[in-house]
């Protein structure tokens, strides 16, 4: 199903979903530091009204996957195992949801927001699917790091030490996620966007060791390709 995404600016980020998986509606958000989540796109008003539920509640499948890193796959929205989280399980009975995928958007172990599917009849993806879905939500990831994130920072470019740390850190930030220079720096201004910090701090977090982006066991980040 392909219809035409009916909320937020980058419409072409649910297509995606849509396109590939046999899914009725999609959502794409983003969190950052402590300012209000940003609703990317959603394809129909139930997309972002599933969206819109989890964040008003605070209750739902996307905390869960935020927490863990792990996507969370609801083959039928009226199962009782839906009961672990009442009050969404409740709410969403009023939508044309069916079923419910939910998947992290994961680059080098950084989570910047969760990808929300949906379908209005219940029913599992495939391995195959699942896998696909994983791999479209890390794509957009890091099509959201490239596009959001700025190039540079007026308070560390002026500052050369500053420059120094935010280089060592990318070097091993590299090195922990076996990605490119490239790749390594955005997901160090990923993190800095993501927890509301600069990118110095972030930075120097890394190069004090007390922050790690070796991806954690078990949460699958299939690549920016």
């Amino acid at each position: 199903m392909t219809p035409s995404p009916a909320y937020g600016p980058h419409g072409d980020l649910c297509a995606a979903f849509l396109q590939e998986l046999p899914i009725d509606g999609a959502a794409v958000s983003i969190f950052g530091g402590s300012s209000a989540e940003t609703l990317m796109c959603a394809s129909d008003s139930t997309a972002a009204r599933l969206d819109e539920l989890q964040y008003d509640l605070g209750d739902g499948p996307r905390w869960d996957v935020l927490r863990t890193h792990l996507p969370v796959m609801i083959s039928d929205l009226s199962d009782a195992g839906v009961r672990a989280w009442p009050a969404f399980a409740e709410a969403a009975t009023v939508t044309d949801a069916a079923a419910l995928f939910v998947f992290p958007l994961l680059a080098g172990g950084l989570v910047i927001g969760v990808a929300e599917l949906y379908s209005t009849s219940p029913g599992n993806f495939s391995h195959a699917q699942t896998s696909r879905a994983a791999q479209i939500s890390s794509r957009t990831a890091w099509t959201l790091l490239r596009g959001l994130l700025p190039e540079d920072e007026n308070e560390s470019a002026a500052i050369p030490l500053a420059r120094r740390e935010i280089h060592q850190a990318t070097g091993m930030v590299l090195v922990q996620t076996d990605s490119t220079p490239d790749e390594a720096l955005l997901l160090l201004r990923g993190h800095a966007f993501a927890s509301g910090r600069s990118l110095q701090d972030t930075a120097l977090d890394v190069v004090s060791r007390r922050l790690e982006f070796t991806p954690e066991a078990g949460a699958a980040d299939p690549g920016s390709q």
